[in-house]
């Protein structure tokens, strides 16, 4: 496995982190990796060393405002600056290689992969998302209401957004890795959480008109974002190459839970299903 990282300009040409893992033969596919609110790109570290060996290039971005990237912690001024900073980053990387390049998001990450695949749905081979912002319930709806408010007026003002840290998983080493991370954060603008709640009704208005082939995995026992939000948005979903999958017992962070090794197998199963003739070699010269 060969590992990368650098930066790159995103929109406004505000300074982001990336990292990288490249399998030493061929390779499948790339798949590009999204965080959700307060974590980074380090976090997926069960589904770089289960994917990598399988053949998959794998890319995480530090969202703006997190991680090393740079930034107001978690602040964004609009939800286009998510989305133009992952097109951004596709871009850099789709120069390298003419294979095929999923996108999976958690949380936060999996609303702005489905919004990005709204506006340029054949940038993307495929969309999945782990326990996507529906159904959000860590959030009080005092804060909310707060938030709306000082959105308007100080858009920049930072409020603790109160999850549980025993809300991301069972597995407590997980848990005390995640509490001792300096790099982990639970910051939200008001301004971030006005555009993640207009974005959300957006893409849920929206969910027929996604026409990319999508991947929901979510834990039965999510008490951030509740699977019934997953549950209700996949039946909207008209598109024929669509699958759910559920786990149950498992929390927000299904990929770092006690039973992680599910979800990494269907993953798999998926990815492979929609690579099976895109096996080739692939150079990483251009990477940094």
């Amino acid at each position: 496995m060969q590992h990368s990282q650098g930066f790159f300009k995103g929109v406004g040409g505000l300074r982001l982190y990336y990292q990288s893992w490249h399998p030493v033969r061929d390779t499948r596919a790339v798949l590009v990796l999204l965080h959700g609110l307060g974590s980074h790109s380090g976090r997926f570290n069960n589904i770089v060393q289960y994917l990598v060996p399988a053949g998959y290039a794998i890319y995480a971005l530090d969202l703006r405002g997190h991680g090393h990237s740079s930034g107001q912690r978690g602040h964004i001024n609009s939800w286009s600056e998510f989305r133009a900073d992952l097109d951004l980053f596709l871009r850099q990387i789709q120069s390298t290689t003419n294979l095929p390049c999923f996108v999976l998001g958690h949380s936060i990450g999996g609303m702005i992969a489905l919004e990005y695949a709204l506006h340029f749905p054949a940038a993307v081979q495929g969309v999945i998302t782990i326990a996507p912002a529906f159904g959000l319930n860590g959030i009080s709806a005092k804060k909310i209401l707060l938030g709306r408010i000082l959105s308007r007026i100080l858009p920049r003002f930072t409020l603790k957004v109160g999850i549980d840290l025993e809300a991301i998983s069972r597995d407590r080493t997980v848990l005390n890795a995640c509490a001792q991370d300096p790099l982990v954060h639970s910051c939200g603008s008001a301004r971030l959480g006005t555009e993640l709640f207009a974005t959300i009704a957006r893409v849920e208005a929206q969910a027929a008109h996604l026409q990319v082939p999508i991947l929901i995995l979510h834990g039965g026992d999510d008490q951030v974002a509740h699977p019934e939000g997953s549950r209700a948005f996949f039946e909207q979903l008209s598109v024929l190459d669509k699958e759910r999958r559920e786990y149950p017992g498992s929390r927000h962070a299904p990929h770092n839970d006690i039973n992680y090794e599910e979800l990494l197998i269907d993953l798999e199963h998926w990815l492979n299903c929609r690579t099976a003739k895109s096996i080739t070699s692939y150079s990483t010269q251009n990477t940094r």
